[in-house]
């Protein structure tokens, strides 16, 4: 079977590893660079502290199962970085505290290790994290990885295994026979194929529109600030409880909360912001200073310490805040690993485990329903993207 990704950031170099590995002749086509857009733009989060209990969840306990046996079998896993350092939320109020305590009682019912910490232990785990707080819950099974290194490694693995990689290819259209699409138009000629497989991030919307089968992913924008290197400081990755209420929640309006973490090189990176401004690439100076205020308040030995740089990216949202995951019921052979919104990074290795699964005709580890590119939440729009930023 002749298998054609479309997109190589980190989503889409899961997939093309996993479908070589299973023996399929696979092509990437990338628009720019591989791992150069929205990849290279995340924290490299691989979370199960900042989901509640449901269908995504599951997809997040499967990709961290998946991550240390993928990195295993990869010769230049040190790129990835990968680092299971764990994570702490903690909340700073009497109603984060309840809140907090209830989420993680919900998480441990499913299965999610989630360890309340008293004072002592806190102090312990974050000796700088400011003694104003109502609650702490430990993640042992939070981790992070270097994003783009990480994708470099999968692509790596895809490669050795047989497939493809075309940069500066952008898909114009699909050419289609009998309902089904056994080509793409692109700026470098025609590619066949026998599946297709939608992994372009927040540009999916727009390229699926392209090929004739629109689905209802969007960008939504976050920020990030870079500290210059540090001593050792922040020791997990650490986050307050309204985080959570950020990632789950649809407003288009600016959305901020508390997340500090270190990086290998001894950096912190500060986080983070969730809006809905289409393709606008300007980082406003408002946002990066109420980023950086919230992780004042958790960590007020940053005061002073220079910020390096700070960058943003587009993260692919969904209304329901799902993955899609799966074939597309209108266009025969197009499927879709999309939607991840700021996740993807950590979400990468299950989904493409998923989509193998079912372009087998196997059933996958978890239920793949909930991602079905035919639910109302994906169809019940079409994304309206600038042509220039057309994936």
């Amino acid at each position: 079977m002749r298998v054609v990704v479309l997109g190589a950031g980190i989503v889409g170099a899961a997939c093309a590893r996993e479908l070589a590995l299973a023996g399929l002749a696979v092509t990437v086509l990338e628009r720019g660079g591989p791992a150069a857009a929205t990849t290279a733009h995340g924290e490299g989060n691989v979370l199960v502290s900042d989901k509640g209990p449901g269908p995504e969840l599951e997809l997040a306990r499967l990709s961290r199962r998946l991550w240390p046996e993928v990195l295993d079998g990869a010769g230049d896993a040190a790129a990835a970085e990968w680092d299971p350092k764990g994570g702490i939320v903690v909340a700073t109020t009497a109603d984060g505290a309840r809140e907090l305590e209830r989420f993680a009682a919900s998480q441990r019912a499913a299965g999610v290790d989630a360890r309340p910490m008293d004072a002592a232990e806190l102090a312990a785990a974050e000796p700088y994290l400011t003694r104003d707080t109502t609650a702490a819950v430990a993640y042992p099974e939070d981790a992070q990885v270097q994003p783009a290194g990480a994708a470099g490694v999968l692509l790596a693995a895809a490669l050795r295994a047989g497939a493809e990689l075309r940069t500066g290819c952008e898909v114009l259209g699909a050419v289609t026979a009998g309902g089904r699409i056994t080509g793409v138009r692109t700026s470098l000629g025609l590619v066949g194929g026998d599946a297709f497989v939608n992994a372009a991030g927040p540009w999916s919307g727009a390229l699926a529109a392209r090929l004739g089968a629109p689905v209802d992913v969007r960008p939504r924008r976050g920020e990030v600030l870079v500290t210059a290197p540090l001593p050792p400081t922040v020791f997990h990755k650490v986050y307050d409880a309204d985080y959570v209420g950020a990632v789950g929640s649809g407003a288009g309006d600016l959305q901020t909360s508390a997340v500090v973490e270190s990086t290998r090189a001894g950096t912190i990176l500060l986080g983070s912001s969730r809006r809905r401004v289409g393709f606008d690439d300007r980082l406003r100076p408002e946002v990066l200073a109420a980023i950086a205020a919230k992780a004042l308040r958790l960590f007020p030995r940053l005061a002073g310490v220079p910020v390096m740089r700070a960058y943003g990216g587009f993260r692919p949202y969904v209304p329901d805040h799902l993955p899609v995951i799966g074939a597309d019921p209108r266009l025969a052979g197009l499927w879709h690993a999309s939607g991840h919104e700021g996740a993807g990074i950590g979400l990468s290795v299950g989904t493409a485990r998923v989509l193998s699964d079912l372009l087998h005709g196997r059933a996958p580890g978890i239920d793949p329903a909930p991602f079905r590119a035919d639910r109302p939440a994906v169809l019940g729009g079409t994304a309206s993207v600038p042509e220039g930023e057309n994936r």
